[in-house]
């Protein structure tokens, strides 16, 4: 059977052995959590404890600020020692709540637990936001946006991203064998707000551990699996919608725009306990993994913890880390420090030392036309590029520079190991700051 999957991407080794069988272990707290006010897209949470109160784990210490924005809550039970920016994991300090644990781990007594069938879409929407849910596939949309579609945008279709096609990531992985539970309760609860029974649960085929034990489960619930062909980036949305449905995203446009709302599977299992527990989002699992970790894991984390924490608890490093990566390789963000909190986008901690990582002069393009084929937008990357060293914002943004995902296929493919990636990255920016001075 032909396997269904996107136009363009491609298939990097995925590097997956060093954690795929690891269990999901939760991690012993740190002796501080470092909590940013901005962990999702849209406007930053507002501070509202002070310097020696003391929390409770699950009490909110941040507020939303706006529709597109969520709170942000206590990781554990403590005191407050300290209110200042700390370093982010965008590369800059940015303000933060730093609790000492107390050790107790006790939850905030006012947290309430809810039978969902109890509930309209309106109730289960405002419970999701004030639990702070949010993409966890690492993107870190709040999630109550996305399932609250304007006026005459008409949903028929749930897809469920249980892809992971990042390499050496397994955090979903883990979570669809071992909280598969959760997960399904998630996506019913998410059917019963957009008022559909259309669900789709897509996962590439290096998961057939997976794919065989979601098979299984979800029939009752009438939740389609649908196994894809393994190839990158078919985690992002547009890729994603394309592979499970046939239908194709506007430039410019998003998912709801061809009938379809896509969630994380861990976000899935977030919305399950925010509703039947009444636990906001404070703790995720992360895979940490890389050549030279000593013991790859799977753990389940405080939102806080510092990436030092986690690194200890798998052994420590084999030698000195020269790349520290949030997230996978493609698309995840470089760290300048160890000392950066996990936040609630948080899906893996990769570390690389010297030598494992090849290093290449960029040279010439040589219009061998690979970054073309392989991007899965349909863009030139190497013509916006050349216009982002030129800075031509106007002709960037002409040739679709905004639709760019962002994914590094190009960067990844190219023989003369250009930064095209980067450099559209980059002219985004400037094509954006026009736009905001019109």
């Amino acid at each position: 059977m032909e396997l269904k999957t996107f136009a363009g991407g491609l298939h990097p080794p995925d590097s997956k052995e060093y954690s795929k069988e690891k269990p999901i272990e939760r991690c012993p707290l740190p002796e501080q959590l470092i909590i940013p006010a901005a962990q999702h897209i849209g406007a930053p949470a507002e501070i509202c404890v002070a310097v020696g109160d003391q929390v409770k784990k699950g009490q909110v210490i941040a507020t939303a600020k706006g529709f597109v924005s969520v709170p942000i809550h206590a990781s554990t039970s403590g005191e407050v020692i300290a209110i200042e920016p700390r370093l982010h994991p965008m590369g800059k300090p940015l303000p933060a709540v730093v609790i000492k644990p107390d050790g107790e781990d006790q939850w905030d007594e006012s947290l309430q637990q809810n039978d969902p069938a109890l509930l309209d879409a309106d109730e289960l929407k405002k419970l999701i936001c004030a639990a702070g849910i949010v993409g966890m596939g690492g993107a870190t949309f709040p999630a109550h946006v996305k399932l609250s579609p304007p006026e005459g945008k008409t949903i028929d279709t749930l897809i469920l991203n249980g892809v992971e096609c990042e390499p050496y990531l397994t955090a979903d992985h883990r979570m669809m064998l071992e909280e598969s539970e959760r997960i399904i309760d998630g996506i019913n609860i998410l059917r019963k707000i957009l008022g559909l029974k259309n669900a789709i649960i897509g996962i590439e085929v290096n998961k057939p551990d997976a794919i065989e034990k979601l098979t299984a489960e979800c029939a009752p619930h009438n939740i389609q699996v649908q196994p894809l062909k393994v190839q990158y980036p078919q985690g992002a949305e547009k890729q994603l919608i394309d592979a499970c449905t046939g239908r194709q995203v506007p430039s410019g446009g998003l998912p709801m725009d061809c009938g379809v709302v896509v969630q994380n599977v861990g976000t899935c299992a977030a919305i399950s306990d925010a509703i039947r527990l009444g636990q906001p989002l404070v703790e995720r699992v992360a895979t940490v993994t890389g050549p030279g970790v000593i013991e790859p894991k799977n753990l389940l984390v405080a939102i806080g913890t510092p990436l030092q924490h986690l690194l200890d608890q798998c052994g420590g490093l084999d030698g000195e880390p020269v790349k520290i990566i949030m997230g996978g390789p493609m698309m995840g963000q470089t760290q300048l420090s160890l000392d950066v909190p996990a936040i609630r986008g948080t899906s893996g901690l990769l570390l690389f030392r010297e030598g494992d990582l090849p290093r290449k002069q960029a040279g010439p393009c040589i219009r061998c036309g690979r970054c073309i084929s392989v991007c899965p937008i349909h863009l030139q990357p190497t013509t916006i590029a050349a216009y982002a060293r030129l800075e031509r914002v106007d002709e960037a943004e002409s040739n679709n520079a905004l639709d760019c995902i962002e994914c590094g296929c190009c960067t990844y493919i190219c023989p003369a190991t250009l930064p095209l990636v980067q450099s559209i990255r980059h002219i985004k920016g400037g094509i954006m700051a026009k736009r905001r001075k019109v």
